[in-house]
């Protein structure tokens, strides 16, 4: 079979059955895995499917929405950079919020053991990781509790953000652009990054370079929301004076 064909065919897959994976397609086809990643990659760039860790989905799933340990597992290095480069921007001795997202709970990890912090969050992983931090008085916001992200939302979070002012939010997105804002496939947890968002004096994006120009369901807000976006160096400069020139800092770590 040649490589249009094969091409052809894992486009019906995916069409099919909403996701295809990289080692049940190699071996359906009879060909290495790497093979398939190069199959992957092209229907990517012609805009036909979309890749996620481990295989594709079609382009046209706004609604796809990876759960924890695959968004954990993605883009690890580049996640570990951004949150790197996000604790500078941590207050001196002030309020945070810090949203849910792998990246967020990698700035979580990394918040030195000599910080004094007021953080408040609706996620349960980031809770867990800073109940013992010694120098954090840490306040979890409460609600329904989605099993996919392990966040709270609905109208309790709502609530408790609607009562509080913090010095700088930590958000993340599943997409991001100048042109279409911040998007998440869920409409209950954007509705709750709308309220942090308006919570936050200064907002900060985390978001590595991969969401970016992904469009996903329900939209929470503009780059303009933005203070900072801090990034890793896969978006390019262009991209990145885009999002500058709407008034967004743009930090490509």
């Amino acid at each position: 079979m040649y490589a249009p064909e094969r091409q052809q065919e894992i486009l019906r897959l995916a069409r099919d059955g909403g996701r295809v994976d990289v080692v049940s397609l190699a071996e359906e086809f009879q060909v290495t895995q790497e093979t398939i990643r190069r199959d992957l990659k092209a229907l990517d760039r012609a805009g036909l499917v979309r890749r996620v860790h481990g295989g594709a989905i079609p382009a046209g799933r706004l609604d796809f929405e990876p759960d924890l340990a695959e968004r954990e597992s993605t883009s690890a290095d580049e996640k570990d950079r951004i949150a790197k480069a996000a604790v500078p921007e941590l207050p001196t001795e002030g309020t945070l919020i810090l949203d849910a997202g792998s990246t967020v709970a990698r700035l979580a990890a990394a918040i030195p053991l000599e910080a004094t912090l007021t953080v408040v969050t609706h996620s349960l992983p980031i809770a867990a990781r800073l109940a013992d931090h010694p120098g954090i008085q840490l306040h979890l916001v409460g609600g329904r509790v989605r099993h996919r992200t392990r966040a709270a939302v609905d109208a309790w979070a709502l609530r408790a953000y609607g009562e509080i002012r913090a010095d700088v939010l930590f958000v993340a997105a599943n997409g991001f652009s100048a042109d279409q804002g911040l998007t998440t496939p869920d409409l209950a947890e954007a509705a709750v990054k709308r309220a942090a968002v308006a919570a936050a004096r200064r907002v900060v994006l985390l978001a590595d370079s991969a969401k970016h120009g992904q469009e996903h369901f329900a939209r929470f807000g503009d780059m303009g929301d933005v203070d900072l976006l801090i990034t890793d160096s896969g978006l390019s400069p262009e991209d990145a004076a885009a999002i500058e020139r709407g008034g967004t800092e743009v930090v490509r770590a």
